[in-house]
């Protein structure tokens, strides 16, 4: 039978760290490739006991259908720890010039994708940091959408490049920014980039999709106001996550987004999966509002803030000075570059061949035949010890690989 696909689909690839988890059976691989959070930072023992209290006394709901745009309870305490925490969030109550709803999603990814369902058709074109998320440029890909990238510098996207690719892409519809903590380099955005990047998308009235599921994971520099802060005219749809703070298998995210944006993007819920896992809404609710969540919170960064300078340190003392890399402030990963004229492709097969795995560079371009001369590691998921090992193996792989 010879099948015929469809055009959203046809052209997509599977993801590269999907496809690089398939060759880590080899017990011996030590794998700088994943974006997982360190299995220590789940609270397992809290998880339990609401788990167990949850089934006990609350089954019936948990096990019974739920509202599309998610658990009220666990709506509002998002919602109430947004605006008291970080200031996101408005509401006509209050003075705002408009209101925001608070809707939970299937991970930030169904998030990410369901705004793109609401705002683009097929054929519009996103505009995203280069390089960016795979899962968000293949969520749009999968839509129809194209992504047209503005490159990453050491402190965000230019917003003078911004304004250059937006005149050039009369078909935009939205920008998609990490601006905290980007994967894949690690970057944060500036204040003052922020700030200008938010004029620009005011000037041009463009949507910008901003996802945060790392900036609670800061262990070092100072904090910045997300753009979301610096919304007045209802232009920012803000995407976060409880994958990284608390489990990430159990796939519950939030948007926080204009009133009539989040209307859309429930009504597009509700054509794919009705709703969110309840049994995992209340379970986080229960999380946040019986126990210590920022205590918990402040407990990963500190463990993020060990693994990551341990990973650094053995970098400057492995890794030749030819091959740079980025000093995240937070979130999960180092984004390291090679020299001009160095073939990064053979480069990541010579160090599966030392056993160590990274993502290759290519795979978060906007533009899939574009080159990369760069790779990406993560340091949540491996543990000590094999941070140590696995960066002596690619120290020795890019010393062999470089002569």
């Amino acid at each position: 039978m010879q099948y015929t696909f469809s055009d959203k689909l046809a052209a997509l690839k599977p993801s590269a760290i999907r496809e690089i988890f398939k060759s880590l059976t080899d017990p011996t691989i030590i794998s700088f490739a994943a974006g997982n959070p360190a299995a220590e930072s789940f609270p397992v023992e809290e998880l339990s006991r609401l788990s167990a209290d949850i089934f006990a006394n609350s089954a019936i709901t948990a096990l019974q259908y739920g509202m599309t745009d998610g658990y009220t309870p666990l709506r509002e305490a998002i919602a109430k720890r947004q605006y008291d925490v970080f200031g996101i969030g408005k509401s006509r109550e209050r003075g705002d010039a408009y209101t925001d709803n608070t809707i939970v999603v299937s991970g930030g990814q169904q998030g990410i994708e369901l705004a793109c369902k609401a705002l683009c058709n097929e054929g519009d074109a996103v505009i995203c940091e280069n390089p960016s998320f795979i899962g968000a440029l293949n969520a749009f890909r999968s839509c129809g959408a194209t992504t047209v990238g503005v490159e990453m510098e050491e402190d965000g996207i230019d917003p003078d490049d911004l304004e250059r690719v937006i005149k050039a892409t009369p078909n935009a519809k939205m920008i998609y920014l990490i601006p905290t903590f980007q994967n894949p380099t690690g970057i944060t955005t500036s204040a003052e980039k922020r700030r200008r990047i938010y004029e620009v998308a005011k000037k041009y009235s463009l949507p910008i999709l901003e996802d945060n599921p790392y900036g609670e994971l800061r262990f070092a520099g100072e904090e910045i106001p997300t753009i979301k802060q610096m919304d007045t005219e209802g232009l920012v749809i803000y995407c976060s996550s409880f994958s990284k703070i608390l489990s990430a298998g159990m796939r519950v995210g939030f948007v926080v987004a204009p009133e009539e944006i989040a209307t859309k993007m429930v009504v597009a819920k509700q054509s794919e999966d009705v709703h969110t896992n309840l049994f995992f809404q209340m379970l986080c609710h229960r999380f946040m509002t019986e126990c210590d969540l920022d205590g918990h919170i402040a407990s990963i960064r500190a463990l993020y803030r060990r693994k990551c300078d341990l990973m650094l340190g053995e970098l400057e003392k492995n890794l030749p000075s030819t091959i740079t890399f980025t000093r995240p402030e937070g979130g999960l990963f180092i984004w390291c570059t090679l020299p001009e004229g160095v073939d990064m492709n053979a480069f990541v097969k010579s160090a599966i061949q030392k056993k160590v795995a990274v993502v290759p560079g290519t795979t978060f371009n906007c533009d899939t035949e574009a080159p990369s001369r760069s790779f990406r590691l993560n340091y949540s998921t491996p543990s000590d010890e094999q941070i140590v090992e696995g960066v002596k193996r690619l120290g020795e792989a890019a010393r062999e690989f470089l002569k």
